[in-house]
């Protein structure tokens, strides 16, 4: 039958795509570990993605912030429970908001400037002359991006939380009338170990599925300029979707891990 044999293609479709991604991260893993290191294109990368994302994390996450204050406010107002509005945010947005927005946001920004850069390069056979000269085009090309948000998306992850109950603090000031010091000792009593693990182990998860994938995509770009805008929006669909279906199974198993941390 004609839909058989359409998931049948879509399902091997996925398999070999699962395959070549699998063992492109390997690599870009191994590249890691190995020389030479080019520590001016990190360096480099770490500029682009940490300050240039800075002024999209800030402002997600201040107005996510005072969103999920806000109405969080109000429903706790119907139960007399204002003064638990700066537990709830503390573990809302350290553990599941802040890691998830800043990944989605870096994911729309970074993976289509490295799947739109890497694709060009590719249509334009500056990684053939990479090979062509010895150079490996993982280790110059990849590698560098990959390290690059193993470091700033925990980074960034740090600010938008902080921003964000920054901004749910404004709202408890101004709006629920939670005093100051409520607030913030509120807040301080559920910043804890295994809250802030788990707030900072996910950036790391999703810094690597940003930098395989968005990598993945661009060396596997064909078609010229239309094959490169086609990758470059597979990157971005496929980053965003991996990282929410990561969130989920992250914290189902560092939740059975860390349950007594919580």
């Amino acid at each position: 039958m004609p839909v058989i044999r359409l998931i049948n293609g879509w399902l091997k479709h996925f398999a070999y795509e699962s395959q070549s991604l699998f063992f492109f991260s390997l690599k870009m893993v191994r590249g890691i570990f190995g020389r030479p290191l080019y520590l001016v294109e990190t360096r480099e990368q770490m500029y682009l993605i940490g300050i240039g994302s800075l002024y999209l994390v800030v402002l997600t996450g201040i107005f996510a912030g005072q969103g999920f204050a806000l109405a969080f406010s109000v429903e706790l107002a119907d139960f007399g429970a204002k003064n638990y509005l700066g537990r709830i945010m503390a573990i809302s947005i350290v553990r599941e908001l802040g890691p998830v927005l800043t990944g989605l946001m870096i994911a729309a920004r970074v993976a289509a400037g490295i799947t739109a850069e890497i694709g060009a390069m590719k249509s334009s056979n500056q990684i053939d002359a990479m090979t062509a000269f010895g150079i490996d085009p993982i280790r110059k090309i990849a590698v560098p991006r990959l390290i690059s948000l193993l470091v700033m998306v925990p980074a960034l992850t740090v600010i938008c939380d902080a921003i964000a109950i920054f901004g749910g603090y404004i709202i408890a000031i101004f709006i629920a009338h939670v005093t100051s010091t409520m607030y913030w000792s509120a807040v301080h009593e559920r910043l804890i170990f295994g809250n802030i693990f788990i707030g900072l182990f996910k950036p790391v998860i999703y810094s690597m599925i940003i930098a395989f994938v968005s990598c993945y995509k661009g060396f596997g770009s064909e078609g010229g300029t239309k094959g490169v805008g086609r990758a470059t929006t597979e990157s971005v669909v496929l980053s965003s979707i991996t990282i929410l279906v990561a969130n989920f199974f992250i914290t189902k198993v560092v939740f059975a891990f860390i349950k007594g941390y919580l």
